[in-house]
Parts: structure tokens; C-alpha cells; sequence
């Protein structure tokens, strides 16, 4: 208890030579206030410094992250290709062998019928970019307030 006590007395004596606080008048409680809205407002001005830089990194994380992942998500989609190749096909043999000899169609399928494996790892990928986007969101709004 003795030893806070004069932790507190020199913390006190250092204060009062301090030119921190500002001279307004001889009494303490003004010398009080002025060092501590000076204090305070160092303090906020910091904190608010470091939390514009954090808004910033992570703005430009969750941009990238988006980027990077809507590529995979285009990576992961379906080729349309083999379908609309197998239709080109049954448009030439047509022209060719005239219209009575229409090949069989049914065997195109009109669903691709997705292993759940790909269901999920397209969800997930879809979970994230929204997450993501959600994460821009807030850092724009925060570094907007």
C-alpha cells in the first residue's frame, strides 16, 4: 500500500512540472481537465488512426479474397460446351442426311446431375465470396463513420 502511495505521489509531481497541462488558472481542477482533454484527445486521435489503417487492410483483404474466389467459382461451373457441341453435331447430320433422318436427342439430358462432393464445394465457395463481400462492407462503412 505505502509503495502505490508514492507511485501515486511521484506520478502526481511528475504531472504538475509536466507542460502538458495547459495554465488557465492557478486552481488544480483546471489543470485537471485541460491535461486531461489533452491526454484524451492524443488517445483518440491514435486509436482512431490505427482503426482507418486496420479498416484499410482489411478492405483490401476482402478484396482480393473476393477476386481470387469468383475466379474459382467460374473455375467450378459446368461446361456447356460438350452440350451445345453435341447439338452443333445433330445440326450437321441433319443438313447432311436431310430432315427425315433426325438422330435421337433424348440421350441429351437437360440436368448435369452434380456429385454432392461438387454441391458442396460450390456452396461453400458461394458462402465465402458472401462473407467476403459482407467483410468489404463493414470496413467501407467503417471507414466511412
Amino acid at each position: 500500500m505505502n509503495r502505490r502511495t508514492n507511485s501515486l505521489e511521484q506520478i502526481l509531481d511528475v504531472l504538475k512540472g509536466s507542460t502538458i497541462a495547459e495554465e488557465r488558472g492557478k486552481d488544480d481542477n483546471s489543470k485537471f481537465w485541460a491535461t486531461y482533454k489533452k491526454v484524451s484527445t492524443e488517445y483518440d486521435d491514435d486509436f482512431l488512426g490505427r482503426a482507418n489503417d486496420d479498416m484499410g487492410i482489411i478492405l483490401t483483404f476482402a478484396g482480393l479474397f473476393s477476386a481470387v474466389n469468383s475466379t474459382f467459382i467460374v473455375g467450378m461451373q459446368p461446361n456447356t460446351g460438350d452440350t451445345t457441341n453435341a447439338l452443333l453435331l445433330y445440326l450437321i447430320q441433319v443438313t447432311v442426311n436431310g430432315p427425315n433422318s433426325a438422330p435421337d436427342i433424348t440421350t441429351l439430358s437437360s440436368s448435369t446431375g452434380f456429385s454432392s462432393s461438387t454441391v458442396w464445394m460450390q456452396a461453400l465457395a458461394y458462402a465465402s465470396l458472401a462473407f467476403s463481400v459482407l467483410a468489404a462492407f463493414g470496413a467501407v462503412l467503417g471507414k466511412q463513420w
